[in-house]
């Protein structure tokens, strides 16, 4: 949680650059006109509307899959939970290569941007792959140290105790072993055990990664709402970024409840993704004086971070998301839950991809 803050606190700073006279000559971008100046007083009453209407929509849609626990159907036991996560997992995909990746590409080849390096490499791609990456590095690893801590002693008292008492099997019987004072048994109920709590914690990682690439992302549209001065902008941005956070907020609160972290835990993840896109929304506003969107600063960190985000999203919607459902034999043991999955990860990513029309 420390380092998110710190990831966002930076992209917040990083955003606003510094004016520098001359740094448009070369720049074909548009220039600010007489009937925009009139619209900034109108334009901050619909950027105040969005940050209401976007951290509505964002906590509804990181509390439904929560609050989906408490009905049997949509526990992660039934098959209507896989139907949901790959419709989430469709909707985290399409924000990936529809709505941010397409984004990063613009702002590192914009015009405003000198044509060496930005326009002689593709760095668009190039900062993704180095993200996808970076997330692989960050989830083995995390996972590797969280099984080691949390499995090398209980598998040193088990492998003592299988050497003190080797006894041999019993016809047509399993024995168990247990000490009351202890709290644990050993023999068949160990491994169990190991293999749960060794999902649990996968859950827990991924459901961070992922909160991680999407506050990233929403801060930076947060900031871009916030600072446009145009109402023709702010209008159809203040819909789209509420339809998008809600279904954002339906993917990250799938894995959330995957993970069964603590209440507290749970609650401060969901508040977090809920205030990101206000947060950023009241920032852009607060710099809109002094913010120049087409400034090379403001393009290339945007364009970094932005192309950095994709990557994650993209890695963890395939690998984490889609590849551990879809390969799950109970999923590959029954067709009619194929076919549902298959229907709702187009669903997913349709109606996000939609979204890319208008944000």
């Amino acid at each position: 949680m420390i380092i998110k803050l710190i990831i966002l606190s930076s992209a917040i700073l990083v955003l606003i650059p510094p004016t520098v006279s001359g740094e448009s000559s070369s720049c074909t971008c548009p220039e600010e006109n007489e009937d925009q100046t009139q619209n900034y007083s109108e334009a901050l009453k619909f950027k105040l509307a969005a940050i209401a209407s976007v951290l509505t929509a964002g906590g509804i849609g990181v509390s439904l899959p929560l609050l989906g626990r408490r009905f049997q159907f949509l526990r992660p036991e039934n098959d209507a939970f896989f139907m949901i996560k790959a419709f989430a997992a469709g909707v985290i995909l399409a924000t990936g290569f529809v709505h941010i990746l397409p984004d990063a590409y613009r702002t590192l080849t914009s015009p405003c941007l000198s044509k060496s390096p930005w326009r002689e490499f593709p760095f668009t791609g190039f900062f993704a792959m180095a993200a996808a990456i970076g997330t692989l590095a960050v989830d083995t690893v995390a996972t590797a140290f969280y099984k080691n801590m949390h499995f090398s002693k209980p598998k040193q008292v088990n492998y003592a105790v299988d050497e003190e008492e080797q006894q041999p099997p019993h016809d047509g019987h399993v024995h168990v072993h247990t000490h009351a004072t202890h709290g644990h048994a050993h023999g068949a109920v160990v491994p169990s055990h190991d293999i749960n709590l060794s999902d649990l914690v996968r859950q827990r990682i991924i459901s961070q990664v992922l909160e991680l690439g999407i506050v990233v992302h929403s801060v930076i549209i947060g900031i871009s709402l916030g600072a446009s001065q145009s109402v023709d902008t702010v209008k159809p941005l203040m819909a789209a970024l509420s339809f998008h956070q809600f279904f954002e907020g339906m993917g990250l609160g799938g894995c959330i409840s995957q993970a069964k972290f603590k209440s507290l835990t749970t609650t401060v993840m969901m508040i977090f993704f809920s205030l990101t896109t206000p947060i950023g929304i009241g920032v852009g506003i607060g710099i809109s004086s002094v913010y120049k969107e087409n400034s090379p600063i403001a393009l290339i960190v945007e364009g970094i971070l932005n192309s950095a985000s994709s990557g994650i999203l993209i890695y963890m919607s395939l690998v984490d998301l889609l590849a551990a459902d879809f390969t799950n034999p109970r999923m590959q043991s029954n067709v009619r839950l194929q076919l549902g999955a298959h229907v709702s990860l187009l669903l997913g990513a349709g109606c996000m991809s939609l979204m890319a029309k208008w944000a």
